[in-house]
């Protein structure tokens, strides 16, 4: 959607820092998405997460925001549909495909609301311009590629279903281990997730019962609206998931047993109990 009679200009190539040149007519308060340069992959949807890039500016006055595209920064994921990022971002990112570059001019209401953002130097009345490069586009229901190695009986058996992305887990009739277990399911040979990194995970999880051959989720990235974008390694996320997915490739599976001490403790969420052993079946699908 372009509405306005006057927008700011853009010049560079997609996946560089664009250059936003800036009319002296005041913005009309309206939000405006204009499509720069088409992409060629997927196509964004709700439940997608979405890697981009962006370079942004104040139409008051030019000022510079912070972006990936600056010394030291990385891509932004972009959970669609989940009200977690900047409206502007999400629904300049839906239904573009990857390689998209899309202009938006977003009145605060779609970027920093009411309060704006002072560290930035963005009032509670300001119009932000974004220039938004989607660079890559995963899926709601994506899953990692290639085969399933056995696991031994000891273990949880572990089954994955592709269209809904959640996996069946069997638990074996006998006490869990007291340590925490790590199984590669599948071996991914894309990037290293470093400590500190964004990570996109699908994770289904439950509760160790001995003898449960279809054993009840407990937790789920599905159940969240799509797979999950975490930092890693930073105590964002349980104990267990941090020490096993560090230095793993993109495009592994891991079977994880983790006993309370990493997983949730003594004191564990509405719908776990306190003191449980987890067992999390963890899809490693992208990083940045």
């Amino acid at each position: 959607m372009a509405s306005d009679t006057v927008l700011p200009t853009v010049s560079g190539q997609p996946g560089r820092r664009a250059v936003i040149s800036l009319p002296k007519a005041r913005p009309s308060g309206r939000f405006v998405i204009s499509q720069q340069a088409p992409g060629h992959g997927e196509a964004a949807a709700t439940g997608d997460v979405a890697v981009v890039a962006y370079t942004a500016v104040v139409w008051r006055n030019g000022k510079a925001l912070p972006g990936p595209y600056d010394e030291g920064g990385r891509p932004l994921l972009v959970p669609l549909g989940r009200a977690t990022t900047l409206p502007a971002l999400d629904r300049a990112v839906q239904g573009r495909r990857a390689g998209s570059r899309v202009l938006v001019v977003a009145p605060p209401a779609a970027a920093y609301g009411s309060d704006g953002n002072p560290k930035s130097g963005v009032t509670g009345t300001d119009t932000v311009v974004f220039v938004v490069d989607v660079l890559k586009i995963v899926r709601a229901h994506a899953t990692v590629d290639g085969d399933q190695a056995g696991v031994p009986d000891s273990l949880p058996q572990v089954r994955v279903d592709r269209r809904s992305a959640t996996a069946a887990i069997a638990v074996p009739d006998h006490k869990a281990p007291g340590r925490l277990v790590k199984q590669t399911l599948t071996a991914g040979h894309g990037p290293v997730v470093r400590a500190g990194r964004q990570v996109v995970l699908q994770q289904s999880t439950a509760v160790w019962q001995q003898g449960r051959d279809d054993a009840r989720l407990v937790m789920s990235s599905q159940a969240g609206g799509g797979p999950l974008p975490v930092v890693i390694g930073r105590g964002n996320v349980i104990k267990g998931w941090d020490e096993a997915v560090v230095g793993q490739r993109v495009g592994t599976r891991l079977l994880l047993v983790m006993p309370p001490d990493k997983a949730f403790g003594p004191h564990s969420p509405k719908g776990i109990p306190d003191g449980a052993v987890l067992v999390s079946v963890i899809d490693i699908l992208a990083t940045v």
